[in-house]
């Protein structure tokens, strides 16, 4: 899927590359035989950086899923399609 928001493009790899930089920090951790309570709490820290990840795409991906539904090349800022992905979004939140 192309995304359509070049925002959320850069966003993503930025944040992407964060993880990245973060899961080399712990395989440095792990060679180091630092603390484990240190590398869960990294652990923890990836886990809520991909779900944030995972937002952005989503958020991206469900607006322009739901323009293309109403016939509409590129999704602009129809507030009750933006509340409409909010609301999907915030059920996401919700699963396990």
């Amino acid at each position: 899927m192309k995304i359509v928001d070049s925002n959320a493009k850069e966003q993503l790899i930025t944040r992407l590359k964060r993880i990245e930089g973060q899961v080399r920090g712990v395989q440095s951790m792990l060679r180091n035989e630092r603390d484990c309570r240190e590398i869960m709490q990294q652990f923890t820290a990836i886990s809520s950086a991909i779900r944030s990840t995972s937002r952005i795409y989503f958020r991206d991906y469900a607006s322009a899923c739901l323009a293309a539904i109403e016939g509409k090349t590129l999704p602009d800022n129809d507030e009750k399609r933006q509340k409409l992905v909010e609301e999907m979004i915030s059920l996401l939140d919700k699963t396990p």
